[in-house]
């Protein structure tokens, strides 16, 4: 069955949420250095995940591919904030990392 946008434009809106307040979270961390990647990452994940909605709502002809381009990002920033599993924030973007990469190859197969 198909997928309908509204869903995915909702686990979009999710992880940009989650990125963006990891991405805030990191620069209060002791020490920020360390999360320099992680900030990078989330950054560049919020960024795309609002255009993967947009594309959507806008009915975009190109909202496949990239609904397949914010899959492949959130499984990047899934990985990197994985690796900061001592931080809340880091493990809740990584779980909706996750989801949003899933429901999106959903959407873009």
């Amino acid at each position: 069955m198909q997928m309908t946008y509204e869903e995915c434009i909702k686990a979009c809106l999710e992880c940009m949420e989650a990125c963006n307040g990891c991405y805030d979270a990191c620069l209060k961390e002791d020490d920020v250095k360390m999360m320099a990647e992680c900030i990078r990452y989330n950054r560049e994940c919020a960024v795309i995940c609002a255009l993967a909605a947009q594309a959507m709502q806008s009915d975009s002809p190109l909202a496949k591919q990239i609904c397949q381009f914010c899959a492949e990002i959130c499984d990047a920033c899934g990985k990197i904030c994985e690796q900061h599993g001592h931080a809340e924030h880091c493990r809740k973007c990584a779980e909706s990392c996750r989801k949003c990469a899933e429901v999106c190859r959903k959407m873009a197969s």
